[in-house]
């Protein structure tokens, strides 16, 4: 069914509500007004698609009604009827967005006629990007879903996997075997990090912000304990001073520090004879905290530094392991969203050095 282009005009002369009804009814559904308090209460009933008004009225202006429509009927287009003497007010209200176009009284039919098609076309278009906008917006929602769901049923028998490896790996005595199984286990654990990573992702871009009291001895700790078994060969430094109370999303905060220290047990040095190292380093005060994660590993050229927070951007690294370009994407967003800040310092075959500032919410 096509729906007919919507116009309401507004003039306290009578004379020209009748002679543009009578010249656009065939085209348009026709609405008029001959006050602005009459005007309201159409736009009460009616869904209004072009909104056109006579400037000098007794009561307000045309710019004035105009604008006071834009609240309640953001997407309508507007247009002025003036005379030559408004032609400031008319430009004002141009550029402040109150009206689309405006036409000169006494007006010419065929360029009334014309402006008010533009009009048309003009709401037609903003219409059709909106439900395509709404559309994209509502399948995007249904493939993070699906993606979430996903993530969640691969992880169960991902993590049965593992705990057979472990077994297998304690009951049997051959160096060999015990190799493969070693190689099954990384495979596994890098897999799970990589779940987790998409699980993290839908759950920062959906979950709304939920302010916690924090003990970040306890959050350090617990985020620790969760990772060393990713690379039970590095060596772990905690350093926590908080002074008063502390007010901030936990969850977020526990995915950055998480996707922190996975990135640093990542990308170590092969080279480096000494044993991998990473401090966690946590200064949290009344006004704000800052997380500190720094490493000794291969670190970060610096032609990719402007670039490690793009979603799926990996660096090619010297020891070959390949991120999924995920993480420090994850980092940076959660950090925007609780109106954080987030920069890194790093040296190749040095160690790269990770600083989270975020507010006391309290």
């Amino acid at each position: 069914m096509v729906v007919k282009t919507s116009v309401l005009y507004v003039d306290d002369e009578e004379n020209n509500l009748n002679s543009f009804r009578a010249y656009f009814r065939k085209q348009y559904e026709v609405y008029t007004a001959t006050s602005v308090a009459a005007a309201f209460e159409i736009l009460e009933k009616h869904e209004i698609h072009i909104i056109i008004s006579d400037q000098r009225m007794p009561a307000t202006t045309g710019v004035e009604f105009l604008e006071k429509t834009i609240e309640k009927n953001p997407d309508s287009m507007r247009l002025l009827l003036t005379a030559y003497s408004d032609l400031d007010v008319v430009i004002q209200a141009i550029n402040q967005g109150q009206i689309s176009k405006f036409i000169q009284k006494p007006w010419d039919w065929e360029k009334l006629s014309l402006a008010i098609e533009n009009c048309a076309i003009k709401y037609k278009s903003k219409a059709e990007l909106r439900q395509k906008n709404e559309q994209l917006e509502k399948l995007n929602n249904e493939l993070n879903r699906f993606i979430y769901s996903i993530s969640h049923d691969i992880r169960s028998p991902l993590m049965s996997i593992l705990g057979v490896v472990q077994l297998s790996k304690a009951s049997q005595k051959s160096k060999e075997v015990e190799n493969y199984f070693d190689l099954i286990n990384t495979c596994v654990i890098r897999l799970d990090v990589f779940i987790r990573n998409v699980i993290d992702y839908y759950k920062n871009s959906n979950a709304e912000e939920i302010k916690n009291k924090i003990d970040f001895k306890e959050l350090a700790t617990s985020v620790l304990d969760s990772l060393k078994n990713i690379d039970q060969k590095v060596v772990y430094e905690m350093e926590v001073e908080q002074s008063g109370e502390f007010v901030g999303d936990l969850f977020r905060i526990d995915v950055i520090l998480k996707n922190l220290i996975s990135n640093a047990i990542k990308y170590q040095n092969p080279d480096n004879k000494e044993a991998h190292r990473i401090l966690l380093k946590i200064d949290a005060n009344e006004k704000e905290v800052c997380l500190l994660v720094s490493d000794n590993g291969i670190g970060i050229s610096n032609e990719h530094l402007q670039n490690i927070f793009k979603l799926f951007f990996r660096t090619g690294s010297l020891n070959q392991k390949e991120g999924s370009g995920i993480g420090l994407y994850i980092v940076k967003e959660a950090t925007e969203k609780i109106k954080g800040t987030v920069s890194v310092e790093s040296t190749p075959l040095s160690g790269s050095s990770f600083k989270v500032v975020i507010p006391n919410q309290k």
